[in-house]
């Protein structure tokens, strides 16, 4: 066997050994990947488990928020007219 065929067929094993490294390295972190978004599909399964319920609650979530608004825009109203109150209490004194 000569040098040149020697040298050609040592240049092919390293070429395919560092493939075969490289392979090796993508299956692992591809079946790593794999094993995460496994994990992720069931938490996202679990959350839209807890979810489930909350349609039927946010009409009265939303009734008291409304309701919450309104009061807090009333307030808003007398403490303007409190204001106003105070401003002239000052000015003519």
């Amino acid at each position: 066997m000569s040098t040149l065929t020697l040298l050609t067929l040592i240049a092919v094993a390293i070429v395919v050994l560092v493939l075969v490294v490289y392979l090796i390295g993508i299956a692992y972190y591809l079946n790593k990947a794999d094993r995460h978004l496994v994990k992720l599909a069931g938490g996202l399964e679990a959350i839209q488990g807890h979810a489930g319920p909350l349609p039927e609650h946010l009409g009265a979530i939303n009734g008291a928020l409304k309701a919450l608004r309104d009061d807090l825009r009333g307030t808003d109203r007398h403490l303007e007219g409190v204001g106003r109150v105070l401003r002239r209490d000052q000015e003519g004194a």
